[in-house]
């Protein structure tokens, strides 16, 4: 198996795990760079053209994990992989965000809901017609009441 490094670094205004969005679509206009270490910025070529980007990344401010979760949507006990819960057996992190611009192997981004200093594993330009699926079921999410917009992170999964 070949070993994960990181191909560069994200930044964003949160400097700390509690009070920040949970997901992207919390953290609309909220603007960031991801700084791409100089040995990988020849990869960034035609990258431009795209409107957003998905950002794997590491979850390096949690520790651990638990199988069962109480999500920050909900109050019940679900388990791990039905939620989008950071603290996870390889700590993976993905967020879908806008691209403003790049200039000189900096990515500068939009609607960021990622800790300052996450070190990043690798983009994707997102594309629509291979990544837009109008008729998914989202689970135990479609409760009413469940709105991300709203929802911070508690620093429940430090």
């Amino acid at each position: 198996m070949t070993e994960i490094h990181p191909i560069g670094l994200i930044r964003s205004p949160f400097k700390e795990l509690s009070g920040m969005p949970i997901q992207p679509a919390g953290a609309a206009g909220v603007r960031g760079t991801v700084e791409i270490s100089e040995e990988y910025q020849a990869g960034l070529k035609d990258l431009d053209g795209f409107s957003h980007l998905i950002l794997l990344y590491r979850f390096h401010g949690s520790q651990g994990f638990s199988l069962e979760v109480v999500p920050f949507m909900d109050t019940v006990p679900r388990g791990l992989f039905a939620t989008r819960a950071p603290k996870r057996p390889n700590s993976i992190g993905l967020s879908i965000v806008e691209l403003d611009r790049i200039e000189n192997g900096v990515l500068h981004i939009r609607n960021v809901d990622i800790l300052d200093g996450t070190p990043l594993l690798d983009i994707k330009p997102y594309v629509p017609e291979f990544d837009s699926h109008p008729q998914a079921r989202a689970g135990w999410l479609e409760t009413p009441g469940k709105t991300v917009a709203e929802r911070r992170s508690d620093g429940r999964f430090k």
